[in-house]
């Protein structure tokens, strides 16, 4: 098990809307698997392909025992009901900040063959599911920050040796 090198705040390929996969190939299938291995060690929760320099609709999770991937995920719905939850983020680490997200949420993609597939989650689950979408279209956490908080987190994040750390 190789793990890829993460990509931290700043590098642009975060903030680029990601291609939709269009081939389902042995690349695909790599990626695939290096996003969940890279999503395996404690403390995570998912990995989107953006994060380890990759432009492409993909993502990964492991979420109280629930583990999978997603291919060209496209948010299907989200509960009118929100919560305030802490959030952190790979490529912003050693951050946390409350953010209001969804408690429940679907998103619909498709899986290696290109078959349709959907993964429904609640709290935690749904609050990955919207993190690692939001990645594949080119936003962080941050972005959803009140403009109190996102001032203060970008604060904090010029004081971390990876800030704009870029390869």
């Amino acid at each position: 098990m190789v793990m890829r090198d993460l990509r931290y705040f700043g590098d642009p390929v975060l903030k680029t809307v990601c291609d939709p996969v269009t081939t389902f190939d042995k690349k695909i299938e790599s990626l695939v698997t290096d996003l969940m291995d890279g999503v395996k060690p404690a403390g995570r929760a998912g990995l989107a392909a953006p994060q380890i320099g990759v432009g492409l609709r993909v993502f990964s999770y492991d979420v109280g025992g629930l583990t999978g991937y997603v291919i060209n995920p496209e948010i299907a719905e989200l509960s009118e009901e929100t919560h305030e939850i802490g959030e952190g983020c790979l490529s912003v680490p050693e951050l946390w900040f409350p953010v209001v997200r969804a408690k429940r949420a679907v998103v619909r993609g498709v899986n290696l063959r290109n078959e349709p597939i959907e993964v429904e989650g609640v709290d935690v689950l749904a609050q990955c599911l919207q993190h690692e979408t939001d990645h594949l279209d080119g936003k962080f956490y941050l972005d959803r920050l009140t403009a109190e908080r996102k001032k203060r987190a970008l604060g904090e994040a010029r004081g971390k040796d990876w800030f704009w750390n870029r390869k």
